[in-house]
């Protein structure tokens, strides 16, 4: 696969077999699926929405152009010599290693830190790591931090507190007007409001990213108690990173990108409340250090960013696609500028082997056809997603459930996570194994990666439903990795049961859930884990929910 310039991508309606043409997959808008119709038709009555301001600075910045200087560039130029016209990638499967890779990358910054991500929780690991940005912003480093705006609510004191620091400037992608009644601005600028950006990345001194599946939160990264995400990272180094920054400087710079600033605070952040913010926020991280989770994370002993030329790197030539800022308002797919015609684009070179892993599945009719015209033309299809159980999001499950007889009938390998499963999918390496985690309740499929003929993976942001082709903004990665291809491929065969049930259809037509447990087969009638509750009300969901509402 021939490294290409990055592609940009921009949509309103979702995919078809091209994934270009309208259809009608799943586009709604899944964290607010439990507000309904009739609620946000009353706010829009009683309130209408605010306008955007108007009136503010927004001086236009890049990437730092020559960081050369910098001790993470310096130390990686013998391998980028090594490796002309290629970059060094390392996936980042479990949650831990996820978090030690931002935190270390964010201490090793020396010049410049660009963070774009679609949610940012206020808990043990989202304060850690703002902690950290402010204290590289006292190095000298620039921050900038790119946030969606549908994640903020009830944190922009936080957010200006942050922005005060003259090295730290914080942005919102596609803001409420309202801050303080986002459900009015969501009745009555709907359109707008439901296009949200869901890229997440963030570059050291443009030489190294981290981009994928992974939100901050605590649930992301292994440390929550409650549910614990099954995610995907890839850590890289070399000119992809000069991409990613490429990407961020287009939102960052984009008409939809506000500084967290412009907006009417009354009165700006004051150096007494900046310094009261500073000290809670490193008591906070006295405590974090004394918490059961710095005592995980310290036996993830992945290799040090300060030896970051030591790292096990796979080397390969790459493409990455994203959509452009202005999905927001676009209103058809094109293939030179959206994300999904590329990834259709691999789809359509598979010869042998296709693995996609979405925890969002709702393919549509188009869709599960093409799947199915792959498994006539000899592609082994083999798809992993979330069981009802699982799946945090129910009215997904319920358009998804609706192509399980005909994917499995045409042929499709299909297999649902289970929600006491290990939260990550063979992610761990063999010398982490038995190492201590924090415990949780409930496990969740959240990655978001492909693979292809055993040679090439695809790793990013992207869902295979309508909302990841149609409304939110995406960002993701091809590479040769034939190694963990390859391992991805066996883990179907070799472990698929240990952490999912597969699919299937009984001798008399009816699906059925089959597994592993304690070394036994077990076969379920029924979606398995949950109460008859949930399946009823799911089920309901089914027949009565159009997609275009999910």
């Amino acid at each position: 696969m021939a490294k290409t310039k990055a592609v940009h991508c921009n949509s309103r309606r979702c995919c078809a077999k091209n994934l270009q043409e309208p259809c009608n997959l799943n586009t709604g808008m899944r964290h607010w699926h439990r507000h309904t119709l009739a609620l946000l038709a009353l706010l829009l009555l009683l309130g209408g929405c605010s306008s955007l301001p108007t009136d503010f600075d927004k001086p236009v910045s890049h990437a730092l152009a020559d960081t050369s200087q910098s001790r993470l560039s310096q130390s990686l130029q013998p391998l980028l010599a090594l490796n002309p016209d290629r970059s060094g990638f390392r996936t980042l499967r479990a949650g831990e290693a996820a978090f030690v890779a931002r935190l270390r990358l964010i201490q090793a910054a020396e010049q410049s830190l660009d963070l774009q991500y679609y949610i940012w929780h206020d808990d043990l690991t989202g304060r850690t790591l703002f902690n950290q940005l402010l204290a590289a912003a006292d190095r000298g480093v620039r921050v900038r931090i790119l946030l969606d705006d549908l994640d903020t609510a009830g944190k922009d004191q936080v957010l200006r507190t942050i922005d005060a620091h003259p090295r730290v400037e914080i942005r919102v992608y596609n803001p409420f007007a309202n801050r303080d009644n986002r459900l009015g601005d969501f009745a009555g600028d709907t359109r707008r409001i439901n296009r949200r950006m869901h890229n997440k990345t963030m570059t050291a001194d443009n030489i190294v990213t981290i981009f994928g599946g992974r939100n901050i939160g605590d649930e992301y990264f292994a440390a929550a108690r409650d549910v614990g995400f099954g995610d995907m990272d890839a850590l890289a180094v070399g000119p992809i990173a000069e991409e990613v920054s490429t990407q961020f400087d287009l939102y960052w710079n984009s008409q939809w990108a506000y500084p967290i600033a412009a907006f009417d605070w009354g009165k700006p952040i004051s150096p007494a409340e900046f310094a009261a913010f500073r000290a809670h926020s490193d008591e906070f991280l006295e405590e974090a250090k004394m918490s059961e989770y710095a005592e995980v994370i310290r036996q993830f002993d992945m290799d040090a960013l300060a030896s970051i030329d030591q790292i096990d790197w796979t080397w390969s030539e790459w493409l990455l696609v994203y959509d452009q800022p202005s999905k927001v308002q676009a209103k058809k797919v094109d293939a030179e500028t959206h994300l999904a015609p590329k990834l259709k684009m691999g789809m359509d070179r598979t010869q042998r082997d296709l693995i996609i892993v979405s925890p969002y599945f709702v393919p549509g009719d188009d869709i599960t056809d093409y799947l199915l015209s792959l498994v006539d033309r000899g592609v082994r299809v083999r798809i992993l997603t979330n069981s009802l159980q699982a799946n945090d999001v129910s009215l997904v499950h319920a358009g998804y459930m609706r192509y399980r007889r005909a994917l499995i009938t045409g042929g499709v390998e299909l297999y649902e996570y289970k929600a006491d499963a290990n939260p990550v999918v063979r992610q761990q390496r063999k010398d982490q194994r038995d190492r201590n985690r924090i415990g949780r309740s409930k496990a969740s499929l959240h990655a978001k990666f492909f693979g292809f003929d055993e040679t090439y993976l695809f790793i990013g942001s992207f869902n295979l439903d309508g909302r990841s082709v149609a409304l939110n903004s995406e960002l993701g990665a091809y590479y040769a990795s034939p190694a963990e291809a390859r391992e991805l491929s066996e883990f179907f065969d070799e472990a698929a049961y240990d952490v999912a049930y597969r699919v299937l259809l009984n001798g008399d037509g009816k699906l059925e859930w089959v597994t592993v447990r304690e070394g036994t087969e077990l076969r379920l009638n029924r979606e398995p884990d949950t109460t008859w509750w949930k399946r009823f009300s799911t089920g309901i969901l089914r027949f009565i929910v159009p997609e275009s509402q999910l």
